[in-house]
């Protein structure tokens, strides 16, 4: 039976798509405006719009799954009527569409952003809380609340589960994603400093078969940490630096520093019609726990994340033949360096 997938545009939902393609099924993708991520695939467009539940059931009728990936991402403070729109009231049309039009399934995505961080000196799992505290960034809180929506819908009879991946990294980064454009931004030298700090990265491909099985098997309620290895943003310039032949910066900045200067390069990225990378919420994030345990998704669905190399040398290839990017040419075998 069918299978629909909301975000399906972007940067999982391209993934995801083109592996349910793969193995056969027939899938239906909700689109709002942007459609280049589908352009080829032999799957179904549905339009829809996630502030409007009639037209999620039109795209939800005769489904047997709903991946639901839409969402709305900010590294910014002042976003929550935005993300509250998106993330929160769109998830609650979400589960109303799959009771309405009797989806046997709903695989909601949230994010690690949605779980407590603290204690930083105890791993965090699946019986970590949601964020509640306005201290929190609005995306987080926005992530924390739509998995209540779900809770609610499991309440009244609805069979679903929570998938909550790390920062999610890989190919057919179309848009690209803030961690693509950091990664660009490496390959091309045009970061302007490294900063002190991590965070937990995860193949979006690794991401992707860790919730189809989930899907399948896991019972309902069930939530799955999908973590990935925690790698320093240094550590990353040294690999793609090791892997393009381009050096890394050598300038590297303190958290504490890149937060004094955040405001001036977030002004200075809006002049010049960028995203802002180093704000306020990404540094704070790059100081969060290091320890994320996906022990339970490796016990009930034998996830088993690739290394994390593997992934940045995909992830690049896949931005240069996608003309994203132009790697120099090893002059002895006239290959990428």
């Amino acid at each position: 039976m069918t299978v629909v997938i909301t975000g399906a545009c972007g940067h999982v939902g391209a993934n995801l798509v083109r592996t349910l393609i793969d193995k056969g099924r027939p899938t239906r993708c909700l689109v709002h405006v942007n459609t280049r991520a589908l352009e080829g695939l032999n799957t179904e467009i549905a339009r829809g719009d996630m502030c409007d539940v009639d037209s999620l059931c039109r795209a939800f009728e005769g489904a047997d799954v709903v991946y639901h990936l839409a969402a709305c991402i900010s590294l910014s403070m002042g976003d929550w009527h935005r993300l509250e729109k998106i993330n929160v009231l769109g998830t609650r049309n979400v589960v109303e569409a799959c009771r309405r039009t009797g989806v046997r399934r709903l695989v909601h995505f949230s994010s690690i952003h949605a779980l407590t961080q603290e204690p930083m000196s105890v791993p965090v799992d699946e019986s970590r809380p949601l964020v509640e505290s306005r201290e929190y960034p609005p995306y987080d809180r926005s992530k924390a609340a739509a998995e209540l929506e779900v809770r609610r819908g499991i309440e009244q009879g609805l069979d679903a589960i929570i998938i909550n991946p790390t920062a999610i990294t890989g190919p057919y980064d179309y848009q690209p994603s803030y961690f693509g454009e950091a990664l660009l931004s490496l390959a091309r030298r045009s970061l302007p400093a490294l900063v002190t700090g991590g965070f937990d990265w995860v193949d979006v491909r690794d991401v992707v078969a860790g919730a189809l099985r989930a899907g399948e098997t896991a019972p309902t309620g069930a939530k799955y940490l999908l973590s990935g290895h925690w790698v320093s943003m240094v550590d990353i310039a040294a690999m793609v630096a090791e892997i393009t032949g381009v050096p890394a910066k050598r300038l590297v900045v303190p958290l504490w520093l890149a937060r004094v200067g955040a405001p001036f390069i977030q002004a200075a990225s809006r002049l010049n019609g960028k995203r802002p990378l180093y704000t306020g919420v990404s540094l704070r994030a790059l100081k969060s726990n290091r320890n994320i345990s996906h022990e339970r998704a490796s016990r009930e669905l034998g996830y088993q994340p690739r290394p994390f190399r593997e992934t940045v040398t995909d992830t690049l290839r896949w931005f240069e033949e996608n003309g994203y990017l132009t790697l120099p040419v090893n002059r002895k075998t006239g290959e990428p360096a």
